[in-house]
């Protein structure tokens, strides 16, 4: 029997890939003797009613005019765990990022004697600076018993950082191969945009932030449907790219090929994965952001789809170039327009990456396996 404490800011019904592992991965490990710590959220009650772990909901808000706003939060997040620590026996602590729950998570841990495992995913290394954030972020790392690392790229990173190699292990994100799966009933959603059984589907799903590249996406369907390629380009998702995604398709007037249909349901995301002859997210690097694995690369490779994915961050992990899918340069259209057009008219390669990329989900990427790489942790210290 599994006892963890695991702290994360983010967690169902919370959107992202982050959330998604949280809630995947410990309910796998254990029941009630696992205790989650994490956000209270509109849709809360409904989850954590079926959630097998048990879950404390806290209000983690930061507060403007107190200074540092984030003050209240540190504080709920602390007292909180700490209180749970020091009446049950666990065996471990894990935190889903150095900040703010690793750095709460260290504080409870060397308080109550436990190992801890700091979750690493990429982008917040890049992102934060160099100041006073990154510092505490730094020493959260760099103090926990074990930091899980999302990619080899994250591994290089908290490399750079000084953290010590040995304490690093790579876990990989999943996938749900129940619900990602091949041959799911698509009807309707190709139909709902008019799109012609002839016209190949390009799908992207994801936060509208422009280091996913969903504008290059754009200019690379336009310039291959002005050289007479029958093709369609659905994006998904909502965020703060999303006038600057409609001006760019007026300005190429893609009104009629390109398709911004906003969020989509939990269930009607693997439909639209099934729907499509290629997911694409070539994402770039933007001042240090940039992708720090890319859950959705091994969500379509589960639905049998090739990728097509960007060269920076932590992608290569998730797709093998010419192996799964294709990598390219993020930052040139006529890069990405190549390698789409590549795709779209090679059936048998299309074919080659999709069984592959479909065969190394199966293999790799199911949640059991991750769960099971995880459960090594719960006893480890450095």
């Amino acid at each position: 029997m599994n006892r963890l404490l695991v702290l994360t800011e983010l967690f169902l019904p919370t959107k992202g890939g982050t959330a998604v592992w949280a809630a995947e991965v410990y309910k796998r490990l254990g029941g009630k003797e696992i205790h989650i710590v994490t956000a209270d959220v509109p849709g809360a009650a409904a989850v954590d009613a079926a959630h097998p772990n048990t879950i404390h909901r806290l209000n983690l808000k930061r507060i403007p005019w107190l200074r540092p706003e984030s003050l209240a939060m540190y504080a709920r997040f602390f007292f909180t765990s700490l209180a749970l620590a020091i009446t049950h026996r666990f065996d471990a602590i894990h935190a889903f990022r150095a900040l703010p729950e690793g750095l709460v998570a260290w504080a409870v841990a060397r308080l109550t004697f436990r190992p801890l495992a700091i979750y690493a995913h990429g982008e917040e290394l890049t992102t934060w600076g160099r100041g006073g954030k990154f510092k505490a972020m730094r020493f959260a790392l760099r103090h926990a018993d074990r930091v899980v690392a999302n990619s080899e790229h994250t591994r290089d990173t908290l490399l750079e950082m000084g953290i010590d190699p040995a304490r690093i292990t790579i876990i990989y994100p999943g996938v749900d191969v129940s619900v990602f799966r091949p041959g799911l009933d698509t009807t309707g959603l190709r139909e709902s945009l008019g799109i012609r059984p002839d016209e190949k589907l390009v799908f992207s799903v994801g936060r509208l932030s422009r280091r996913k590249g969903f504008d290059q996406v754009i200019r690379a369907v336009v310039k291959l449907r002005a050289e007479g390629i029958p093709l369609r380009y659905v994006i998904a998702g909502i965020g703060e790219d999303a006038d600057y995604l409609d001006g760019l398709v007026a300005e190429h007037n893609a009104q009629g090929i390109v398709h911004r249909i906003g969020a989509v349901s939990e269930a009607d995301l693997p439909r639209w994965m099934n729907a499509c002859d290629v997911f694409a997210m070539p994402n770039r690097d933007i001042n240090g952001d940039n992708e720090g694995f890319g859950m959705v690369f091994i969500e379509a490779a589960a639905c049998g789809k090739p990728s097509l994915a960007g060269e920076a961050g932590g992608t290569g992990s998730a797709v093998l170039h010419e192996q799964t899918g294709l990598r390219v340069d993020g930052n040139s259209a006529y890069a990405i327009a190549n390698s789409l057009a590549a795709l779209l008219e090679d059936a048998a390669m299309c074919r080659r990456l999709a069984d592959h990329a479909y065969a190394r989900v199966q293999e790799r990427f199911a949640w059991n396996q991750v769960s099971q790489v995880t459960e090594k942790l719960i006893y480890s210290r450095s």
